[in-house]
């Protein structure tokens, strides 16, 4: 289990934690929690404000095939795929992956890349349909602090189960006063959010042994 940043390649975004914190009310988070189209298509106080391919996770892709030592033999799982972008690019990068994913958004699951729809699923990530050891690589990318800190567990859990060799995670966090304000106003749809110290602290106790690193806006 290692903390490393395998997204630092992934483009940073400029956000206004401030401005947006002044604008958002219970309302928003609740269209949020949704994760329907208002979250992926919708407007930015609700969630991505339009989210569309540019391929920007070719890099992260291509962080994760050098690191796992991933190949055309190798198998992934995404949970928290949405409409399958970085799985798209898994597939284009390392011809002949073996890609799966799962997102608890209909919506995004009905829009995904073409190249992957076969792939994708809707689906529970605190309750996956796969069996043990199942994937060589199995990765959540902000995604299971949207569960309650019961269900969160156990996702991780899951994640622990269904993997054969690797896992990486990441998860909204904070090391000081200053970035867990900023956490607080930037929050739209996290349940489960702590600083890194603690995530630790729950790593061990439900038996999880994979690589991890944080959102910290």
């Amino acid at each position: 289990m290692a903390e490393i940043n395998l997204l630092d390649t992934y483009p940073k975004e400029n956000r206004d934690v401030e401005g947006r914190f002044r604008q958002i009310t219970e309302e928003h988070h609740k269209i949020a929690r949704q994760f329907g189209e208002e979250f992926f298509d919708g407007d930015r106080l609700v969630g991505y404000g339009g989210y569309v391919y540019d391929g920007r996770w070719g890099s992260i892709v291509k962080r994760f095939r050098d690191h796992y030592g991933l190949t055309s033999e190798s198998s992934i799982l995404d949970i928290g795929c949405a409409k399958g972008f970085m799985l798209h690019d898994f597939q284009r990068i390392i011809p002949g992956i073996r890609v799966a994913g799962i997102d608890i958004s209909a919506y995004a699951i009905a829009n995904a890349k073409e190249s992957v729809k076969a792939f994708v699923r809707v689906g529970d990530a605190k309750e996956l349909s796969f069996p043990d050891k199942s994937f060589d690589l199995v990765v959540s990318i902000t995604t299971l602090h949207n569960l309650p800190i019961k269900e969160c567990k156990q996702a991780i859990r899951e994640v622990q189960r269904v993997s054969r060799k690797h896992a990486f995670i990441t998860l909204d966090s904070w090391r000081n006063t200053y970035e867990c304000e900023r956490m607080i106003k930037w929050n739209l749809t996290a349940l489960t959010y702590m600083s890194v110290e603690d995530w630790k602290k729950l790593f061990t106790e439900v038996g999880y042994t994979g690589d991890y690193y944080w959102f910290i806006p």
